[in-house]
């Protein structure tokens, strides 16, 4: 006995020193240089090479001197133009993809496959060897059936009953272990139990074979005939993005434009981010999230003001106000309330989104304006973080919704980062970008949104007041050491009230009422008087006139650089 164990002991040792060898090999294998690895890890590596990334192609840097971001690539333009949303605009090949497109979303609505559940796991491998157990009995189970299965085939059943006997082994088998060790009491007790299981009552004939088939035929057949007829395919499921019915109108058209632009009108690609979107909406609750309560801490931020020129809704981000301490720590100083930015920044873009026109035509893009001026810079690592996990929401989830992107008073250093990353974005993705230090932040918004949608801090004249936004401006431009003047023809006793504004000042200005009549004096409402940067952004001066004339308004700009004057009038009718 000593000597057993003595053998199993060592027996146990070597299988422990087997294992940690072949440990060893693995780890080695992968530290070995190509060449010196054993053949069968060199085929092993050749079976499994690393995943190429999906993204690597759009990634690939294009040649460089397509990459060039200055002040001076500014679109002169006052508009740019975007693709159509109206499916009898887009080229045949647009519009083929865009049908299959359709075909797929329609059959994973049919089927529920935007809400079903995952699939089940696959059937574990013993169950498919399940057939082979049968076989795997002991040696004593194993020569039954050899001496009873030919008495059993010759003296109780026919040939085309073989099966049935075979089946009932089983039962035979738990009966013979009952009976005694004679042979002939187990025999009959294997013929009495096939014979109860096979045999029909014997007061009733046994039906031909055609009979019984055509008799046993219809209960198995009519039944789920039946049943399907009673139970109808299930309705199509209804899915909602952006509070938008997919394949209800015309409007999902417009959303699945947005995914198949988003990947390069590759429909199976577009169709698993539909998909994608579709679950990440359900899993980060934006249902319920549009309902939440996050604060108001961040509204002036991330706002909303005004439209350009095109009439896309523009959307401001302030990154300088995150110099505040107090804000930038109860927005980023744990996870916990990165999160909470993170949904916070959701919701304020599911609200605007859900204000856009989404028929064919209609507006369905915004404008974005990023402000870095103050901006905390790459140093702050929690910005960074959550600015990082934000873009890649929007990124994966929101395709296709900016027509612009303004970056205003931006620094040295964003012009130094953005030239890293330029060579990584498409040339696509790239036309929608704009940047502008800040000499010229003011007269880059203006190419793209009308002065009166500006608001005052960036230039513009939009601001609580008399005036609107329906209140149009006029823009002259006022040359270096030059004086302007502008005249307000009056013909009628009014109250004429106007704004004026130069941007950056740094110029003289004055007003004054000259008579039509020759015999009348000038009045002087403003004397000149020299406009420092720093002063009031926005003059707004008012003259009532109970005669006929015009009121000048004069600007004297010394400096060596042109001015941007922007100026509104408007009337009210006088009795006096």
């Amino acid at each position: 006995m000593e000597a057993m164990a003595e053998e199993v002991k060592n027996a146990a040792q070597q299988k422990e020193e087997v294992a940690a060898v072949a440990a060893e090999e693995v780890v080695v294998v992968a530290d070995v240089p190509q060449a010196e690895k054993p053949a069968a890890a060199v085929v092993v590596v050749e079976k499994e090479p690393p995943p190429v990334p999906e993204m690597e192609e759009a990634v690939k840097p294009p040649p460089t001197e397509e990459f060039v971001e200055s002040d001076e690539k500014i679109p002169q333009s006052d508009s740019f133009k975007e693709e159509s949303t109206r499916v009898s605009d887009l080229p045949e090949t647009e519009k083929k993809a865009l049908e299959e497109l359709k075909q797929l979303v329609q059959d994973a609505l049919n089927h529920h496959q935007f809400t079903a559940l995952p699939p089940p796991p696959p059937p574990p491998k013993e169950e498919e060897q399940a057939p082979v157990e049968v076989e795997e009995k002991s040696p004593e189970e194993e020569k039954k059936p050899e001496t009873t299965l030919p008495e059993m085939k010759d003296e109780c059943q026919p040939q085309e009953t073989v099966s049935v006997v075979a089946e009932t082994v089983v039962v035979a088998e738990a009966v013979e272990e009952k009976v005694d060790d004679d042979g002939a009491k187990t025999v009959e007790a294997i013929e009495e139990t096939i014979v109860a299981v096979v045999a029909p009552p014997a007061e009733q004939p046994p039906p031909p074979p055609k009979e019984a088939e055509e008799a046993a035929a219809p209960p198995q057949d009519t039944k789920p005939e039946a049943a399907n007829a009673a139970a109808p395919p299930p309705p199509p499921e209804e899915v909602f993005i952006w509070g938008i019915k997919l394949m209800e109108d015309e409007r999902s058209d417009v959303i699945l434009l947005k995914f198949l632009r988003a990947r390069d009108f590759k429909v199976k690609e577009a169709f698993a981010m539909i998909k994608n979107t579709v679950q990440w909406r359900k899993e980060f609750g934006i249902d319920q999230l549009m309902d939440e309560e996050l604060g108001n801490d961040l509204e002036k931020v991330v706002f909303m003001h005004g439209f350009d020129k095109e009439g896309h809704p523009v959307c401001y981000n302030v990154y300088g106000g995150f110099q505040n301490k107090d804000l930038y720590q109860k927005t980023f100083s744990d996870e916990e309330k990165r999160q909470k930015f993170l949904r916070w920044r959701i919701q304020f873009l599911e609200k605007s989104i859900r204000k856009l026109d989404f028929t064919p035509g209609g507006i369905s893009t915004i404008v974005q304006v990023n402000d870095l001026k103050n901006s905390p810079g790459p140093g702050k690592w929690e910005l960074r973080q959550a600015t990082k996990q934000a873009l890649q929401l929007l990124q994966d989830n929101y395709p296709e919704f900016v027509a612009k992107q303004i970056f205003i008073n931006v620094p040295w250093w964003y012009l130094a980062v953005n030239r890293m990353i330029s060579p990584f974005l498409t040339q696509r993705t790239k036309s929608k970008f704009v940047f502008a230090g800040p000499s010229k932040s003011a007269e880059t918004l203006f190419k793209y949104i009308a002065a009166e949608q500006v608001p005052v801090k960036y230039g513009g004249l939009s601001k609580e007041g008399e005036f609107g936004t329906a209140d149009a401006v006029t823009e002259i431009t006022v040359k270096p050491a030059t004086k302007q003047t502008v005249e307000f023809p009056v013909n009628e006793t009014c109250l004429l009230t106007w704004e004026v504004r130069v941007v950056g000042w740094e110029v003289s200005y004055g007003a004054e009422f000259v008579p039509s009549a020759e015999e009348g004096y000038t009045v002087i409402i403003q004397k000149a008087r020299k406009m420092a940067g720093n002063e009031e952004p926005v003059v707004c001066n008012s003259f009532k006139i109970g005669e006929p004339g015009k009121v000048v308004i004069t600007i004297d700009n010394p400096t060596s650089k042109k001015k941007k004057l922007l100026y509104r009038l408007k009337t009210k009718l006088s009795s006096d």
